[in-house]
């Protein structure tokens, strides 16, 4: 029996001529991610593990985003706890804030060349699905696994089933990936595709960008996902060429691609050309509507995240807010992803039209996304924002709400201070 792409990557990572759906296995693992907040933890049981050593210095990422800059004494302690432990180890990939390669975990790892095609990567955090965008196996995992992870170098996984995801047609004005994963999150539920592997396929994939496959693999987890995938195409080879050319000119990594005869559970098959801009309403990602059919008035706007903190994100956002006021009524907070977008969108005179607009403009952070500052909102409040949760409490006070949108229906809902459309302006 065939194989899927995931499931190719998972048995050669664990030495194994094949794999099947439901299968227990233990693979090697190519990079291992932690954060400020699911980091501490796993330090402290890595300390009870027998063993004073990483597996491999250079395989693991441990990156400040969440809490910093630090809002507090306890974030405080928990980045100086992450940063210690980086320093005595000697990890390779540790990231502080301000520094060039800095930012926003999900956004600095593809961008500085650190995940490839065929790689296998676990981080403890949800959103590590992310990096299926260039080909790769990433899945989110608990701060025991992590800390067991960067002991040994391996884990282990059940082997998902797959959901084929069959794309076809052309975006329309304005779509962005936001709107094709609303899209299918709104079809099938935030658990329609609970422990599996959600691999798109199809003529479809060739219109989109690397930064729309990187906002769709990074919400796989909203519908219950184990991970996110693309087929590795002239896309990918483009972006892994630029990100990191020393590997990628070694030929370091795999592009594995799905047999004919792979097994999949289900089979989706979505016209991107027929997707509208999409909004997903408190408080499931899956309570989706047409963005033109929702007129709620909002207290804020955040463009940015790991989900839509990428430099073509901020120019989409600049492109709209130019020449354009921030409605009165509306607080809109633009957060770049990294620090390298934060640059980039300087030298490209987009903070101007931010600021000319009336917005603010934060250091990359994870912040506002789950409620922990920069952006927290009071009871009653309502934000239209590109991030990937709308849970109750997401972002604030259990009594907000959160919208989620892709850029262009954000940008537009804070000129117009209710939810609306660039085509509204």
């Amino acid at each position: 029996m065939g194989m899927t792409i995931t499931q190719k990557i998972l048995a050669a990572h664990a030495g194994l001529d094949s794999v099947a759906a439901g299968q227990l296995i233990e693979a090697d693992l190519d990079r291992v991610l932690g954060n400020d907040v699911t980091t501490p933890p796993a330090i402290s049981i890595f300390g009870k593990l027998g063993t004073d050593r990483v597996y491999d210095n250079d395989k693991i990422c441990l990156i400040q985003d969440h809490f910093t800059p630090n809002k507090d004494i306890k974030s405080a302690q928990l980045c100086k706890t992450m940063r210690c432990f980086a320093r005595e180890q000697g990890i390779s990939h540790y990231y502080e804030l301000g520094r060039e390669e800095t930012g926003i975990e999900h956004v600095i790892l593809p961008d500085n060349g650190i995940v490839f095609p065929g790689d296998t990567v676990v981080g403890a955090d949800s959103h590590t699905c992310t990096y299926g965008a260039v080909g790769a196996f990433s899945t989110g995992i608990g701060s025991t696994d992590l800390a067991c992870a960067m002991a040994r170098g391996k884990t282990w996984f059940k082997v998902p089933e797959a959901i084929k995801v069959v794309l076809s047609g052309s975006k329309g004005p304005y779509i962005t990936g936001k709107d094709i994963i609303l899209h299918i999150i709104g079809q099938i539920g935030v658990d329609g595709a609970l422990y599996k592997s959600l691999e798109f396929t199809g003529d479809g994939v060739h219109e989109l960008s690397m930064c729309d496959r990187l906002t769709i693999c990074n919400m796989a987890i909203e519908c219950g996902g184990k991970n996110g995938i693309f087929p590795v195409d002239e896309v990918t080879v483009e972006y892994i060429a630029k990100t990191n050319p020393e590997r990628f000119n070694a030929g370091d990594y795999k592009v594995f691609v799905a047999d004919d005869d792979a097994e999949y559970s289900r089979v989706i098959e979505i016209d991107i050309g027929e997707v509208p801009l999409t909004v997903a309403l408190p408080h499931l990602p899956s309570n989706t509507k047409r963005a033109d059919e929702v007129k709620d008035k909002i207290d804020q706007v955040v463009i940015g995240s790991c989900t839509n903190g990428r430099i073509d994100d901020i120019r989409m956002a600049a492109s709209i807010l130019k020449g354009r006021k921030v409605h009165p009524d509306v607080r809109c907070i633009i957060i770049p992803g990294s620090q390298k977008v934060y640059r980039t969108a300087l030298d490209e005179g987009l903070f101007q039209i931010f600021d000319d607009a009336g917005c603010v403009i934060s250091t990359p952070t994870c912040g506002p996304c789950l409620g922990a500052h920069m952006g927290v909102l009071a009871d009653g409040e309502r934000c239209v924002s590109t991030t990937n949760r709308n849970f109750v409490g997401r972002m604030g006070h259990i009594d907000s709400e959160v919208i989620l949108a892709g850029v262009p229906v954000a940008a537009a809902s804070a000129v117009m201070g209710r939810v609306a459309t660039p085509d509204e302006l």
